[in-house]
């Protein structure tokens, strides 16, 4: 650690001063300046080099296992292990999560199917099982509703839509935006929270039309819904980030980059294999 310091400082300072000092020889620290560097120490500089591109890359979105992946399949073979103590000694950290908020009112009165789904999140095939649910995202000018629909198979955000009012009618855009996306099959499950905006005639209407079998989670419970609850987590740390939106108009961009630019078609998934929502889709 002496002779390293001492070669940091030696621009600044005559080394047989800084030597003195640090009460070490000078032909010491000569002979340390002139063994060859540990293969494994020039290994470690090459990857850290590497690991802070990805990382810069990904927006500070990836932990270590998610960059050790990343970087398995640009050809660089390491273990997670080792990933993760080079972020630890470059101070490289993954966004904080941010804590719950509920936003779902199911105090009414409207009927409200049972969980057909019962947790079963695993779905053999695409346009078998949607979930949806609705959160807020902090802008300068107030709050901003999304209301998302992932398709179960392959986690893929396959409806969406954004509004400041948390309404029948933004649920409505994102269930509309899926049936023009994926036109399933009638006998598709969807699979919600028991707020208004699903249980409402409208909604339940729409579904009717098109022959969804409608599941609502068990009041209270947000466990039965741990997909989409997960993918807003997900959300929350890599394109919120703490932080208010300056607009809702910005908000709103910066969403849709997200969902379209990295969410489906390059996020790893640990439950899909480390594949991203598209490519598990295209290998299925």
């Amino acid at each position: 650690m002496r002779f390293a310091f001492i070669d940091a400082k030696k621009a600044e300072h005559d080394v047989a001063i800084l030597c003195r000092v640090l009460q070490v020889q000078r032909s010491g620290y000569y002979a340390w300046c002139s063994r060859e560097e540990p293969e494994r120490e020039r290994e470690d500089r090459r990857l850290v080099v590497e690991l802070r591109a990805v990382f810069a890359e990904k927006k500070r979105r990836y932990g270590s296992p998610r960059l050790c992946r990343e970087l398995r399949t640009r050809g660089t073979y390491v273990g997670r292990h080792r990933v993760a103590r080079l972020m630890r000694e470059q101070h490289l950290r993954a966004r904080p999560r941010r804590k719950f908020v509920k936003t779902t009112d199911s105090n009414h009165g409207l009927s409200t199917p049972p969980n057909v789904l019962d947790r079963e999140f695993h779905v053999e095939e695409p346009n078998r099982v949607w979930a949806g649910d609705v959160t807020y995202l902090p802008t300068l000018e107030g709050w901003l509703y999304l209301a998302v629909l992932l398709d179960l198979h392959s986690r893929r955000v396959v409806g969406w839509a954004m509004s400041e009012h948390n309404d029948e009618a933004l649920t409505l855009a994102a269930l509309q935006m899926a049936i023009d996306q994926r036109q399933p099959a009638p006998g598709l499950v969807h699979h919600s929270d028991r707020g208004t905006t699903y249980a409402s005639g409208t909604y339940q209407d729409v579904l009717a039309q098109h022959g969804m079998v409608c599941s609502m989670s068990r009041k209270g419970n947000c466990w039965d819904n741990a997909v989409v609850e997960s993918f807003f987590s997900t959300l929350d740390i890599e394109c919120v980030d703490g932080r208010p939106f300056s607009s809702r108009s910005v908000g709103r961009r910066e969403v849709v980059e997200y969902i379209l630019g990295f969410y489906n078609p390059t996020r790893l998934h640990s439950s899909l294999g480390y594949m991203s929502p598209m490519e598990f889709e295209r290998a299925a």
